[in-house]
């Protein structure tokens, strides 16, 4: 992810805002995906179906990006695929035990004015600045 495209990223960051705050005004769901595909195996059965259609259209949003512009997706995966998988696991694991991912926080959770998100908001970035100042360059010898 070489190339800057801030037009690009702002609009794709205006539409997940918005749909985010549709779902949350029209639907009254909150569009954390962690939680989303958690609650779609402890919901009720009447509570699954906007659950599987947001999840699907997650898919359907890929699908589509494959066929309009194949290049922008990856051709290789970044490491063997079991490694992929069991990164994915830890990812939703541990989405799971802070009660949101860093843009379900971020997005869902800032937007409705959560103080518990902005406390994870702010542990995720200053996270993620000290691995990338402090822990990065000791693994990879040297500041990037």
């Amino acid at each position: 992810m070489s190339v800057s495209t801030p037009l690009a990223s702002l609009i794709g960051g205006v539409l997940i805002g918005t749909s985010a705050l549709l779902l949350l005004w029209l639907g009254g769901r909150i569009a954390g995906v962690s939680g989303i595909l958690g609650g779609l195996f402890a919901a009720p059965r009447d509570d699954r179906g906007w659950r599987l259609a947001f999840l699907a259209g997650l898919g359907l949003g890929g699908a589509a990006l494959l066929a309009f512009d194949p290049a922008a997706l990856p051709t290789e995966l970044p490491a063997p695929w079991p490694v992929v998988a069991l990164a994915g696991l830890l990812v939703g694991f541990g989405s799971r035990s802070a009660n949101g991912c860093t843009s379900g926080h971020g997005v869902c959770g800032l937007g409705r004015r959560s103080p518990r998100s902005l406390v994870a908001a702010l542990v995720f970035i200053a996270t993620g600045m000290f691995a990338a100042q402090v822990i990065r360059p000791l693994l990879v010898g040297g500041a990037s």
